[in-house]
């Protein structure tokens, strides 16, 4: 069983031919609303996945709740753990350039209302084995009780530090499971920019300092972690992106799934680094999301 506690959105997005410069207005193309928020899209990911999946988060009161909470719905998420609460559901603003790279301001919303109490009854239904899945776009207080009472109980905890808070490398130590795109674990692991040999040896020095499971998604680079004190690396499908939003989220949740549906750690990288490429070949974060036996179909590519 895994649960989620975390943020709720609906996406509005614009693409562009072109991302634009700080100051610049560019001439957009096309117009979509999609299902989103981190959390939403993680717990999404899990259930396309094959697993029991529970969403703990909240929505407001207004026109976009409904459409926020519609494909986790049709997905079979159990929906008992979303409040549904007085002000705006959290959104999040994308720009989709041509080469499917993207920009994004989230707004809380009632993401940010999610309390310590709401995280601690999160967790009290969980039980020894169970997986919490975690991010950054809720407050770092009820992330913190969610991680404290995961380890009391005996459930695993995987936090994928996005977005890069000032309070993720204290929530980052409290995980089993880290997960970071190549930016997030520079910062991280207190490094400048840097090259692979340097972020592996990174990795290795971090992983023997903490003991966690340290995961970095490379983009078209595909994947390199370290889990019992071995190094892995895997690739993703070779692919032509359309929009790379909820990619690395596709990834958390696919991975989440296959450690609980009992995978080794290495076919549970490429499971996840598989299902992450092609959420890159549809627009939006939720509708892009592949299905289990779309990402079975495509595991023999890699």
């Amino acid at each position: 069983m895994i649960t989620v506690f975390g943020s709720i959105n609906m996406d509005l997005i614009a693409t562009t031919p072109r991302l634009p410069k700080p100051g610049e207005t560019v001439a957009g193309t096309d117009f979509a609303t999609a299902a989103g928020g981190k959390g939403a899209n993680q717990a999404l990911a899990a259930r396309r996945a094959g697993s029991a999946v529970r969403m703990v988060g909240a929505v407001g009161q207004d026109e976009f709740a409904g459409p926020a909470l519609a494909m986790l719905e049709e997905a079979g998420v159990d929906l008992v753990g979303v409040q549904h609460i007085q002000g705006p559901t959290g959104t999040a603003l994308i720009l989709v350039g041509g080469d499917g790279e993207n920009m994004i301001t989230v707004v809380p919303g009632a993401n940010g209302m999610n309390r310590e109490s709401d995280a601690a009854a999160a967790v009290a239904a969980m039980q020894q084995g169970d997986f919490l899945m975690l991010q950054l776009e809720v407050p770092a207080a009820g992330v913190e009780r969610a991680l404290a009472d995961a380890r009391s109980r005996g459930a695993s905890s995987i936090l994928n530090i996005a977005p890069l808070t000032d309070d993720a490398v204290r929530l980052g130590q409290m995980a089993d499971i880290v997960i970071a795109n190549e930016t997030e674990f520079e910062l991280y692991a207190g490094r400048g920019a840097i090259g692979m040999q340097e972020r592996e040896e990174a990795l290795m020095q971090l992983h023997r300092k903490t003991g966690q499971t340290l995961i970095v998604t490379l983009g078209a680079e595909g994947v390199i972690a370290v889990r019992n004190s071995m190094l892995h690396r895997t690739k993703g499908l070779a692919i032509r992106p359309v929009d790379t939003v909820g990619a690395g989220d596709t990834f958390c949740g696919y991975l989440a799934a296959s450690l609980d549906q009992g995978l080794d750690f290495e076919a549970a990288l490429r499971r996840a680094a598989v299902a992450g490429s092609l959420a890159c070949l549809q627009h939006g974060a939720q509708p892009s999301i592949p299905s289990a036996d779309e990402v079975e179909q495509h595991l023999g590519q890699v």
